[in-house]
């Protein structure tokens, strides 16, 4: 299973707040319904990721499981380092080094609103309904809050505080129907400066992959080629479509989900399979791709109507 984690930061001065919040303005002339205020909070806070150092312990809920890790973020000569570090569990750590500050992901770019706003693009306003209020105290940190509801039903809402001064994204819960809270992440402490020595050998350290643009493709084995024919309006694809041949993953900035496809060497009987853990679903079902019996795996921060549509739309190519 595969999943994602992100972790956002920055520094920027109330003047570039303001000079989010006057271009926003612009993209709300063309979707009267977009707050001005809220998109320029979400493009600082996606901005935040490249821009400080940081280090602090986060809690991560889902449903009755508790998870306690420890996240530190640095920055040096361009290149950001991160590190997570499970502090219940088996004490994994995952560690991410020397990724070019230049780099921006998809995901991220969606909600770097800028001069694209000039253009009337409404952006993730399109999907999502945002709204600020008065946040609260989060790790010592005073907050604003940022109210984002989905406009259909192929996505998940998200309450999301954001530190004042940094845009440094505290606290986050993920919000399904009946706003029922499916999971949250917050920082329960948080310190501003680079990290001073480790805790410890960790049990298990994987190392974060980040193939460069214009790299040779992995090797996706040998299979059907194939296409995802239906996605929820504003999603797009995060990597190359050479990259892996059994992978396609997908964001609207905010939601991410990937689709797998793994060749069986026989038959599989119909049926699907299902695992909903906090705001991830996991939707399994077998198929048949140019005659070829294949298992396709839609995993990610969406509903399960969402996921089984993806899943349904999946084609062979000829």
């Amino acid at each position: 299973m595969r999943g994602k984690t992100t972790w956002c930061r920055t520094l920027l001065p109330a003047v570039s707040l303001f000079a989010l919040l006057v271009a926003a303005r612009a993209v709300t002339a063309a979707c009267p319904a977009a707050d001005a205020e809220a998109l320029a909070w979400l493009d600082k806070m996606s901005r935040s990721l490249q821009q400080i150092d940081y280090h602090g312990i986060v809690t991560f809920q889902r449903g009755d499981d508790l998870q306690a890790m420890q996240v530190s973020h640095t920055v040096v000569d361009g290149l950001v380092t991160e590190r997570l570090t499970e502090l219940t569990g088996q004490g994994a750590e995952v560690v991410r080094i020397n990724h070019p500050l230049e780099c921006i992901h998809p995901g991220h770019r969606l909600l770097q609103l800028g001069a694209d706003l000039q253009s009337g693009d409404c952006g993730v306003a399109q999907y999502y309904r945002f709204r600020v209020a008065g946040g609260e105290l989060v790790a010592g940190r005073q907050a604003v809050q940022v109210q984002i509801e989905p406009r259909d039903m192929y996505r998940y809402g998200y309450v999301m505080e954001l530190d004042r001064e940094t845009g440094l994204l505290l606290k986050s819960q993920t919000v399904g129907r009946g706003d029922k809270v499916l999971e949250k992440f917050q920082f329960a402490s948080l310190s501003y400066a680079p990290e001073s020595g480790t805790s410890g050998e960790p049990h298990v350290v994987h190392q974060a992959m980040h193939p460069h643009p214009g790299a040779a493709p992995a090797s996706g084995g040998v299979g059907p080629d194939w296409t995802v024919q239906w996605l929820p309006l504003g999603f797009t694809a995060t990597d190359d479509p050479g990259s892996d041949g059994g992978r396609r993953t997908y964001t609207d900035g905010l939601a991410v989900f990937s689709v797998f496809l793994e060749m069986l060497s026989g038959d599989i009987r119909p049926g699907e399979g299902v695992v909903r853990t906090g705001g991830t679903t996991s939707y399994t079902r077998g198929m048949h791709l140019a005659g070829v019996p294949v298992l396709v795996t839609v995993i990610g921060e969406v509903p399960l109507n969402t996921a089984r549509m993806v899943a349904d739309s999946i084609r062979g190519l000829q």
